[in-house]
């Protein structure tokens, strides 16, 4: 387990802390608390420590409380971890390597790295996969990386894709939704 920390730490993009929160731990869990409830993902250490690592550092900083899931499209993603309530930028990281050929896919309940064209892009924003989503797996192109699992609160996501969007006036975004949808709190639990 040691070598395995030394490594998370050697690939790590500096400026990132989440690798020294619990650095033996290859499925370390987060709450969110929402809004509308709260969920429970199981994040997978062994298969993206790069993007763990990346989003524990935003857990740490508080970067993801009292933020807007900004991006709901039902039946496909529920996207989140870029901006506060008045839409102003949270500050972001370094972009962490694109990992999604690691296996994991883009399906029903999976958290993922959002992104730009640019595969390796992806900063502070990520998707809750609402359907299986096998168009955002890597094959010919980059994918999107897999890094959790949903393992409490499957309801909780059910229950935001009733809610309605709109295209945002003042942002010219569509799939905004009307009723926003807050980010209160990410946190790490205790180690099993």
């Amino acid at each position: 387990m040691r070598l395995f920390a030394l490594l998370i730490l050697l690939l790590s993009p500096l400026g990132h802390a989440g690798q020294f929160l619990q650095p033996d731990n290859l499925f370390p869990k987060v709450k969110f608390i929402t809004s509308h409830g709260e969920i429970i993902v199981e994040l997978d250490r062994s298969r993206a420590p790069l993007t763990v690592n990346n989003f524990l550092s935003y857990v740490k900083k508080n970067a993801y409380n009292n933020t807007v899931f900004h991006r709901l499209i039902p039946e496909f993603v529920l996207q989140g971890g870029g901006y506060t309530p008045d839409f102003k930028a949270i500050e972001t990281l370094k972009p962490v390597f694109n990992e999604s050929g690691n296996g994991l896919k883009n399906q029903l309940g999976t958290i993922a790295m959002a992104r730009l064209t640019d595969p390796h892009s992806a900063d502070s924003q990520f998707y809750f996969n609402l359907n299986d989503n096998v168009s955002l797996d890597p094959g010919s192109r980059w994918g999107y990386a897999v890094f959790g699992q949903v393992v409490s609160g499957m309801e909780v996501l059910e229950q935001i894709q009733q809610v309605e969007t709109e295209v945002s006036e003042k942002l010219g975004w569509p799939d905004v939704p009307k009723e926003p949808i807050i980010l209160k709190m990410v946190i790490l639990l205790p180690q099993e």
